[in-house]
């Protein structure tokens, strides 16, 4: 309406018909669906569905900024994940993917993934999710879906003034230049994505960052660590409230090992011949340093 050319992965509202978002979503959700031909698609992937590593709804309560610590509190709230991936919600906003450093870790693989919506769920379905490759109406279906999760003026905080102008009719192309501006500033149009490592000196922990705090640690691990390690939950790995387990980490806090917070965190795991699951690390937007020491906390204080 504002002038704004729409984006290559824009479905117009009339083609995002009932039946086409509802494939999106089961795909997204279910890793299958029913297909044109009325049979059950294969599974995209036999080892992940979209929603273990991204949430659905809005995460950030400030969509200007990626704020690790405000989003572990609104997580909490919500009692949604707090997961290694940006949320589907507002997807279709953003103007690029797979930002920043995944080129660290994607290679040229990130190249059309970055600046194509359709690549970057292709990218996802075969690569993170150790699956297949999708087919066209199936991304179609997805990203109608995605668009289902679009923000909304009232998402992102439009000022009254804002809408009140909108409602205006005969905009000038100063006035439509200025709102595109406004609404522009209002929410981020990409995820960033900075890679880290763990401490110099994993006995001291992170320096510059306060002493951690044990209730946070506690959301952390409940909201984080529990939410996919948990019995028939998507890893093998079951992470209970044991003495046991906590103690491990513990144990293992200046360790090379995948019971060591900061390497398993920081690095994840990959992908190996013959047992395709791994862990995708958490970039710094994701979990920051001071977040990690406050799991730390956590964990030395349930392990006493």
């Amino acid at each position: 309406m504002l002038g704004k050319p729409a984006p290559k992965h824009y479905i117009s509202p009339e083609d995002r018909t009932i039946t086409l978002v509802k494939q999106g979503e089961e795909l997204v959700k279910e890793g299958r669906t029913l297909g044109p031909d009325g049979k059950r698609t294969p599974y995209v992937s036999l080892f992940y569905v979209c929603t273990d590593c991204h949430n659905l709804v809005q995460e950030d309560p400030d969509l200007t900024k990626s704020d690790p610590e405000a989003r572990l509190m609104s997580a909490a709230a919500q009692n949604i994940p707090f997961l290694q991936g940006t949320t589907f919600k507002g997807a279709v906003n953003r103007e690029t993917w797979y930002n920043d450093d995944y080129v660290k870790k994607y290679g040229e693989l990130v190249y059309a993934a970055n600046k194509d919506l359709g690549e970057s769920v292709q990218l996802c379905a075969q690569e993170c999710s150790q699956g297949r490759k999708l087919k066209d109406w199936e991304v179609k279906a997805i990203t109608a879906y995605y668009w289902s999760l679009e923000y909304t003026l009232a998402d992102i905080k439009a000022s009254p003034a804002t809408l009140k102008t909108l409602n205006e009719e005969d905009l000038t192309p100063d006035t439509k230049k200025k709102l595109l501006e406004d609404l522009g500033s209002l929410y981020l149009k990409k995820s960033p994505a900075t890679f880290t490592d763990g401490p110099e000196d994993k006995i001291a922990g992170y320096k510059g960052v306060d002493e951690g705090d044990p209730f946070k640690g506690a959301l952390l691990y409940k909201q984080s660590c529990q939410a996919c390690h948990f019995p028939k939950g998507v890893s093998e790995l079951v992470l209970d409230n044991t003495k046991f387990t906590f103690r491990k980490f513990r144990r293992n806090m200046d360790r090379d090992s995948y019971f060591n917070i900061y390497d398993i965190v920081r690095y994840g795991t990959y992908a190996m011949k013959g047992h395709k699951p791994y862990m995708p690390h958490y970039t710094l937007e994701r979990m920051s340093h001071q977040q990690l020491e406050d799991l730390r906390a956590f964990i030395e204080q349930e392990s006493i």
